[in-house]
């Protein structure tokens, strides 16, 4: 077919909202939940660790920040890109945490539940009400000190939502990267390990992603370390938080509230805890910017090759100068660009333009050349050892 009417299919596995559907072109684009052969798949929290996937599928993108429901490591080593939306639910988080702190610091959720428990046709209902509410007393935000771990997108407008309302802010992040300390507002104490910020702090909030290193990162002694009135509220990943571990720390006073977006069986019965059903990314709004961002981001790569917030591949941008364009995944390893730059000599192309990138052992390569690339070159390319996928990209009419 004409190059300008290639097509794409995309499997959905998750329900996405329409406006990131819309998106796609209906004449260069089949979707559905049950494509054959994708090249595309979107996804949201359905967990795809059990699920063969296609070996036609050149591209994973999730409709939300976390990853861990899709093979990442195998994914890389197909040489597949998975990309997420970082950001893109940052406000409906942020609205979400101070919802949480506002339930500690006014001790509603215990307050709803004496309520709920009321005789309301007693005759002394109102001397009731005037007793009970003594038990509810709470604390006002301004002057109280947040801590907040974990200073990226969501982070950085929790940070700035606290200060507004009054409150001094300390924030912990080894990882900071520049846009988002530039994002910072610079009244934010920054404290140089997670122990300083929990001493100090009368509410702490996470907000960093889940990986090895930060499974169960508030731990026991971590919890030991708060202030016996303190809360903490967990609105990134359960896996974060050790359960055990602060269901001890509620018993023994240690910590006064838990408020979570994970429900757990653990939780069953214990008052401190105020657990939510992963409400975090649960508004409109942010449902259909997870899905606009992923989308684009998606038909970027199909299209054109270009990568942006991939969570195994590096960042990847070059303006197309050429209707021919090859776009190869490989193992970071030195003679790469130089055995893809003599195969494609071998095939008598020019290069017109090239860039290449790396992260961590994989690397990406886009190539723009002068004349048409046909499948012996894709082949050759393919069995160059350490090449993990190849693709020829035709030039696609603008919308």
């Amino acid at each position: 077919m004409p190059e300008s009417m290639t097509t794409y299919r995309i499997l959905t596995l998750s329900p996405i909202a329409a406006a990131g559907l819309q998106r796609f072109p209906p004449a260069r684009y089949t979707i559905g939940n049950a494509v054959e052969h994708p090249e595309g798949i979107l996804v949201r929290s359905r967990d795809l660790h059990e699920m063969t996937i296609p070996q036609s599928v050149r591209a994973i993108a999730r409709a939300g920040a976390g990853t861990n429901n899709i093979p990442v490591a195998e994914m890389s080593r197909r040489g597949v890109p998975v990309f997420n939306a970082p950001g893109a639910n940052a406000h409906a988080v942020k609205e979400l945490v101070l919802t949480a702190l506002l339930l500690a610091a006014r001790n509603i959720v215990p307050a709803l539940r004496f309520v709920a428990k009321l005789d309301t046709s007693a005759p002394d209902l109102d001397e009731r009400v005037e007793d009970g509410k003594k038990s509810f007393a709470g604390v006002e935000l301004p002057g109280r000190t947040l801590g907040i771990v974990g200073l990226g997108a969501i982070g950085s407008l929790v940070a700035d939502t606290a200060i507004r309302l009054g409150m001094k802010v300390i924030g912990f992040d080894p990882e900071i990267t520049v846009d988002a300390a530039w994002r910072l507002p610079s009244t934010v104490r920054k404290a140089h390990s997670i122990e300083e910020l929990l001493r100090q702090a009368e509410f702490v909030t996470l907000h960093v992603p889940l990986l090895d290193v930060t499974r169960n990162l508030i731990d026991a002694r971590r919890l030991s370390l708060m202030r016996p009135d303190a809360s903490l509220l967990n609105f990134a990943r359960a896996a974060i938080v050790d359960e055990e571990a602060v269901v001890a720390a509620l018993r023994a006073r240690r910590l006064k509230y838990y408020l979570c977006d994970f429900p757990s069986a653990r939780f069953a019965g214990e008052p401190g805890v105020v657990a939510l059903p992963h409400l975090g990314a649960s508004t409109e709004e942010a449902e259909q910017n997870c899905a606009i961002m992923a989308i684009d981001q998606l038909r970027e790569f199909l299209e054109h090759g270009t990568i942006a917030n991939a969570v195994n591949f590096p960042s990847v941008e070059m303006p197309r100068e050429s209707p021919w364009r090859v776009a190869i995944a490989n193992a970071n390893v030195p003679n790469m660009l130089g055995q893809i730059s003599t195969a494609m000599a071998h095939a008598g192309l020019n290069i017109h333009n090239m860039v290449n990138k790396s992260r961590g052992e994989t690397a990406y390569t886009l190539v723009d050349v002068d004349t048409p690339v046909d499948d012996a070159l894709v082949e050759a390319l393919a069995r160059i050892d350490g090449v993990l996928s190849v693709r020829a990209i035709p030039a696609v009419q603008d919308d």
